[in-house]
């Protein structure tokens, strides 16, 4: 599932239903709690309002300050909701003119502890509106990402989300950031902010913020406490009442789908998206926006590129290529190579990332070739276990892979035999695809 729900005029709308709590016995109820950039800029009577009206909202909080609510509008009334207004900063800012020497981590981590004390009356108003809502709440400010991305932190938090998950979800914005820049742009004469970190959502914000309000207040529980004033039992328990339920259990199987050039966007996102939650947790593998539409065009064209959708949702793809010179040099053709084995972060079901990887070596076998290949990072041991118990054994290290596009890096290679079998993956459901008909030569 893709968190950012589609709209014409809106970038940064997202569901923070699905994330699981620190013991994963429950999770936050999707449908129920949005994050959003600012809500001014729909219009009754179009797409972008039934899209709205749809999800059934029944409280909107606005969070920015009253001049930009006078500059730029308001989410357009209407009997099915009622509108709050929440200014939680209370010294403004411009970002876009910061120079260059700023570093974003330690800036906007100061400016969200300075709204937290600031807009201690406004966050305790939201808090209660948020605990006490009976239909789903959707909070915004301007691009939906510094204030609206604080109080998503508070709220998270409170649902006992660990900690690094409140950060990727505050670093999520980067799939917006485009959109948001050339928005900005367009409303001030074609100009590009003098900051370079102007709409980016660096995870080092969230952390240093969330850091800070530990150390001057010991947690998030006490600051609720002592600088908002409210019983955190109760409101805590409002709030898991409201918002959590036990993740559902089982669930359909996979049905997977042979890429086409159309999805090479969805691809894209997904890869952005994995990116972003290895590096919440401090995994230094993939980088957001590293790849782009063409690169997964080429893989298409020069192999394989599979989707899995469990229901009507994304849940995962993989890339399969039939050489690998960079990693593997050149090698008899009696292995397919698994590459950007991925999984839609917090709402895949448990075992997709293992589903893929039998339906990738499926794929293989069907072509007569008996291994299974593929590579990681020297430096993340975790993925490499995560490799063995599937069955892939260590065999060597290349010390001077590249991709083309920066430095050589260590991956360490893994390989797994396949043998001349079918694998125990028959059951795998795909639709529209017979076996690829490449053979060793």
């Amino acid at each position: 599932m893709d968190r950012h729900i589609p709209f014409d005029a809106l970038h940064n709308v997202r569901d923070l239903g699905g994330y699981r709590t620190t013991d994963g016995r429950h999770r936050v109820r999707p449908g129920l709690l949005y994050r959003a950039d600012s809500l001014g800029k729909l219009r009754p009577g179009t797409a972008d309002w039934d899209r709205f009206l749809a999800l059934g909202v029944g409280t909107v909080i606005d969070l920015r300050h009253g001049w930009e609510i006078e500059a730029r509008g308001r989410v357009p009334e209407d009997a099915s909701f009622t509108y709050r207004h929440l200014s939680i900063e209370h010294r403004p800012y411009d970002q876009a003119a910061l120079t260059a020497d700023v570093d974003p981590g330690p800036y906007l981590a100061e400016r969200f502890l300075e709204v937290a004390h600031d807009g201690h009356a406004e966050i305790r108003t939201a808090l209660e509106l948020i605990a006490d809502a009976r239909e789903p709440v959707v909070f915004h400010c301007a691009s939906g990402k510094d204030r609206t991305g604080e109080l998503a932190a508070l709220v998270l938090t409170l649902l006992d989300v660990p900690e690094t998950t409140v950060v990727e979800d505050f670093t999520l914005t980067a799939l917006a950031t485009g959109a948001l820049l050339a928005e900005w742009s367009a409303r001030n004469g074609g100009r590009t902010p003098t900051w370079p970190a102007f709409g980016t959502t660096p995870a080092s914000v969230m952390r240093l913020f969330l850091a800070a309000l530990r150390e001057r207040h010991g947690s998030v529980d006490a600051y609720v406490a002592t600088v908002l004033g409210m019983d955190v039992d109760a409101l805590k328990a409002g709030l898991r009442a409201r918002y959590l339920e036990e993740p559902p259990a089982g669930g359909p199987e996979p049905v997977y789908r042979r890429a086409t050039p159309a999805d090479a966007p969805a691809l894209v996102r997904l890869y952005s998206t994995a990116a972003l939650w290895q590096q919440a947790r401090g995994i230094d593998q993939w980088q957001p926006g590293a790849k782009d539409e063409e690169h997964f065009l080429h893989r298409m064209r020069e192999g394989e590129v599979w989707l899995a959708h469990t229901g009507p949702h994304l849940t995962g793809a993989y890339e399969l290529w039939w050489t690998d010179l960079a990693a593997w040099g050149p090698r008899p053709a009696d292995a397919g190579y698994i590459h950007r084995l991925m999984v839609t972060p917090h709402t895949a079901p448990p075992g997709t990332g293992r589903h893929l990887l039998a339906h990738a070596e499926s794929r293989i076998t069907a072509t007569g070739r008996t291994h299974a290949r593929l590579d990681c990072l020297a430096t993340n041991p975790r993925l490499r276990a995560y490799y063995e118990k599937a069955g892939y054994t260590v065999v060597g290290e290349q010390r001077a892979k590249t991709d083309g596009t920066g430095s050589p890096y260590t991956v360490t290679l893994l390989e797994k035999r396949l043998g001349d079998r079918p694998g125990p993956d028959r059951s795998l459901r795909t639709v529209g695809v017979s076996p690829s008909r490449r053979r060793p030569a």
